[in-house]
């Protein structure tokens, strides 16, 4: 399998063999712009050169072997305007961290709970419909408005679908039947009509000549349920969290969906045949994008300074970090939350801001677990994680101390693109490796949970002191 991560920095692509191993990697990286006004983009076409880039390098590593299939996982929230006809685009794509579309969620805010029945979403410019209502205004009406999976899909195979996954974080799509919502779209204002066609995570889309031969594209997912399907969440309780350019902790609901009353959404996490599995979601909009602010304003050289200075230091000595440079989601839901360092001092050293910014970054992951735990009716028991970051010890132990339960780190950065293969050797009728994986570490809590609720109580009323300023 050629499986293809597109993620928000870069673009990941693995060949993965039947037993699970990855036999070639690439990597391509994708320049993302950010401006004050709330606008973060990314250009299409170099979007695309990355997928193509990555996927060739990838087979190129692998030996260039025969490949059987190929899986495409997405950043999930980001859309763009093109052209049908042509497969061109019109100006750049709003990422998922995008805020202009915020003026769309004021202006809609009346129907704020109805949405959320129907779609298990809340009202927030993170999530698609709003981007599509906001672009809609500035380009030409013939141009279809879709996530980036259809494009790229598009670009690939000539196909004009979504998965059900992705489609589940538009804001259309109703979480029940897991097909567009007429009621939705008309308060949005967008034609039902005129959306791709909604499919399983693991069937066949098309095929594709791009990376030799005619190969099926038989793997579609947003990147973060992909994830969650190669970390074994399959039942409900089972959670993982993704420390990526966001965090983003999932719990799997099992066969039914539950929407959540503590602040998390809801969302069709796969489809396999007729059988959908469902997830609750709850986001930290920037967390490998903090270590890179921080790393830009100066304080960190490098990611390894987390542990280096953060784990240098016995504590933050009093300082509080709320990394709210996007914003704040759940459960919160704050687009036009502020970041703030509190309780500096003239003894606050460089290690005590990159311990206080671990802090922020596992308090909020730890509240959403807490979330989760009351929406399913009893606490996580562990939580598995994945992503760039857990290379830190002392986030991966902070988190643990927080959560109050085991963190099982996954042993492959590789989480989302071996979700996205396994889908793909399932729509074409291949069969999984059967053998579990195996955690590369397990780690306890090193703390009591009297001293874990009030390190929590403390960084939450900062928070909620500091996130209207």
């Amino acid at each position: 399998m050629l499986a293809i991560d597109q993620g928000t920095s870069a673009t990941k692509a693995v060949v993965v063999a039947p037993d699970g191993t990855v036999l070639g990697l690439a990597e391509v990286p994708v320049n993302v712009h950010a401006s004050p006004d709330g606008a973060v983009e990314l250009q299409p076409e170099e979007m695309w050169a990355s997928v193509v880039e990555a996927g060739r390098r990838a087979l190129a590593a692998a030996g260039d072997p025969a490949i059987d299939a190929v899986g495409l996982a997405n950043q999930g929230e980001t859309v763009l305007a093109w052209d049908r006809a042509t497969g061109r685009p019109q100006g750049p794509a709003m990422v998922w961290q995008d805020r202009r579309a915020g003026v769309v969620c004021d202006r809609m805010a009346a129907h704020a709970p109805r949405l959320a029945q129907l779609t298990g979403l809340e009202l927030d410019p993170y999530f698609v419909a709003p981007k599509m209502a906001w672009l809609r205004g500035r380009v030409d009406p013939s141009l279809a408005i879709t996530t980036t999976d259809t494009w790229l899909l598009h670009r690939l195979c000539g196909a004009f679908v979504t998965d059900v996954a992705t489609a589940g974080r538009s804001l259309l799509l109703d979480l029940d039947r897991g097909q567009w919502s007429d009621e939705a779209c008309a308060l949005f204002g967008i034609d039902a009509g005129t959306l791709p066609r909604v499919v399983g995570n693991a069937e066949l889309i098309g095929h594709t000549g791009v990376f030799g031969g005619s190969v099926p594209v038989t793997g579609a997912c947003v990147d973060q349920q992909a994830a969650l399907f190669a970390e074994g969440c399959h039942h409900a309780g089972e959670a993982k969290c993704t420390y990526g350019t966001g965090a983003f902790m999932l719990a799997c609901t099992g066969d039914a969906p539950v929407r959540s009353s503590n602040g998390l959404v809801a969302c069709a996490a796969w489809q396999v045949g007729d059988a959908r599995t469902w997830c609750l979601d709850g986001q930290v909009y920037t967390v490998g994008a903090a270590v890179s602010w921080l790393i830009d304003m100066g304080v960190m050289d490098q990611p390894a300074d987390l542990d280096r200075l953060g784990g240098g230091v016995a504590d933050a000595a009093g300082v509080t970090f709320v990394p709210a440079l996007s914003g704040l989601a759940a459960p919160w839901w704050r687009p036009n939350a502020k970041a703030a360092f509190t309780g500096l001092s003239l003894g606050t050293e460089r290690g005590h801001l990159v311990r206080a910014a671990i802090d922020g970054i596992a308090a909020q992951v730890a509240l959403l677990a807490q979330a989760a735990g009351r929406d399913l009716g009893s606490p996580l028991t562990m939580l598995r994680v994945d992503g760039g970051l857990t290379r830190s010890h002392t986030l991966v132990q902070t988190q643990a101390d927080l959560l109050q339960c085991p963190v099982e780190v996954y042993p492959s950065p590789h989480a989302t693109a071996l979700g996205v293969a396994a889908f793909a050797t399932i729509g074409a009728g291949g069969t999984l490796p059967t053998e579990q994986w195996r955690p590369s570490a397990v780690v306890e809590p090193a703390i009591g949970a009297d001293e874990a609720m009030d390190r929590l109580e403390r960084w939450q009323a900062v928070a909620t002191a500091t996130m209207d300023q």
